[in-house]
């Protein structure tokens, strides 16, 4: 009966360590995001439009 005991808390402190391992390492995982594209032709076609629904 102590072997089971033995054996079952060393099988829990395993999954736990092994938690907190996977856990630290996804939270010093470094998120990397692609820049925005330069769209400057866009944005003056969006700003032509604009201009012209005002003017009318």
């Amino acid at each position: 009966m102590l072997k089971v005991l033995l054996i079952s808390i060393a099988i829990v402190l395993g999954v736990l360590a092994l938690t907190v391992f996977v856990i630290s390492k996804g939270y010093s995982y470094e998120h990397k995001v692609d820049p925005l594209p330069d769209n400057h032709k866009g944005e003056k076609d969006l700003n032509d439009r604009h201009n012209e629904e005002n003017s009318s």
